[in-house]
């Protein structure tokens, strides 16, 4: 028996999980559950899985991860506030199911330096498809990660096409039902890039060797290739219960959490080049990850009010990322990396993206 303690219970991931739970009550049990500001749903959840512990807000998580006795974290928390609970789970000696990739993006060294071997599991789908790809050839065998992606709602559109797409254009994934945030990453590529760091973060493969192809059907989640030239890929319908259940009891699988694919219909997969030209955030994500300190908090702090200014009519779609580059531009990193110095670099990007918006 898993004991289970559930961060951002009430957002997208934290239900997914708890009806994976919910389908297993022999294999999981809930101690503890944070959410961010819905105490209705969480007392409704807590009183459903019979859970004592409960918190709202990042902070009375961090705290109810160093109170509760669990096994395994899940870290649904959007956002760079989800850090302080990432710390705390790995500081306590818990697994951490990592959905919340900000506090690894973001944090760099002061996470991985507190990670025992294997006590990060990834949930994004596309990690947790590397993570079980690896699992067939030891590091000095891996010659490249290839991260997919759908290519969002505007795969195909040349850059000079975007300058007019409106926030309701930039929300219909085709393939992803996510919050706005997410769901807008995903349109830009933000998402993408950030996940190309996460994966140097994880997995400590060079930038050089993480590539980003296009991959519309969303079948195909990730995929590593070996030096003898073999590729090993990752397949399943989109569904996020599989890589949170393997989140949950990593490195068991959880019989019936998915469905699989019908290989008896005929169906196509194809794969396209990332069009950095059109959707430069790769690229970028790149070089604030070789940059590292402070530098991958304030992409994604900027990103966030930009994306919050593109929303409310106060920026292009293709201004998202010319802002983010200009703040990335413009910062110094300090010459220590901590939690606090971290702070005032996000407080330093979103207080800059928000003067060249209104500038």
């Amino acid at each position: 028996m898993r004991r289970v303690l559930i961060l951002g219970s009430t957002g997208s991931i934290g239900t997914q999980a708890l009806d994976v739970i919910r389908s297993r009550r022999d294999r999981f049990e809930v101690v503890g559950l944070a959410a961010g500001r819905s105490s209705a749903a969480l007392a409704a959840q807590a009183a459903e899985f019979g859970v004592a512990r409960t918190a709202l807000g990042a902070e009375q998580a961090e705290q109810l991860v160093r109170d509760v006795e669990a096994d395994v974290v899940l870290n649904g928390i959007t956002g760079s506030v989800g850090l302080g609970p990432t710390l705390a789970a790995l500081e306590c000696g818990r697994t951490l199911a990592l959905a919340n990739k900000e506090s690894l993006i973001v944090g760099g060294a002061l996470v991985t330096e507190r990670a025992a071997p294997g006590q990060i599991v990834p949930v994004d789908s596309e990690h947790s498809a590397i993570a079980q790809a690896l699992r067939s050839g030891t590091d000095r065998e891996v010659r490249r990660l290839v991260l997919t992606a759908s290519g969002g709602p505007f795969r195909g559109r040349r850059r000079a096409d975007l300058a007019g797409v409106t926030p309701a254009e930039a929300l219909a994934h085709p393939t992803w039902d996510m919050g706005r945030v997410v769901t807008t990453n995903s349109a830009t590529l933000v998402n993408k890039g950030l996940e190309v760091i996460e994966a140097h973060l994880l997995f400590g493969v060079s930038y050089d060797a993480i590539d980003v192809v296009v991959h519309p059907q969303s079948i195909v989640h990730s995929m590593v290739e070996f030096v003898d030239g073999s590729t090993l890929a990752q397949a399943s319908p989109p569904d996020m219960r599989l890589p949170i259940s393997l989140g949950l009891d990593w490195p068991h699988r959880v019989a019936g959490v998915g469905v699989p694919i019908d290989w008896s219909t005929p169906a196509a997969w194809t794969f396209e080049p990332l069009d950095d030209e059109a959707f430069p955030s790769v690229a970028l994500a790149k070089r604030v990850g070789r940059a590292g300190a402070t530098y991958p908090a304030v992409f994604n702090a900027a990103n966030e009010q930009a994306v919050d200014a593109f929303h409310d009519g106060a920026l292009s779609f293709p201004g998202i990322l010319e802002i983010i580059e200009r703040v990335v531009d413009a910062h110094d990193a300090p010459s220590q990396l901590t939690r606090e110095s971290l702070a005032e670099a996000e407080r330093w990007a979103r207080g800059e993206a928000d003067r060249l918006i209104a500038a």
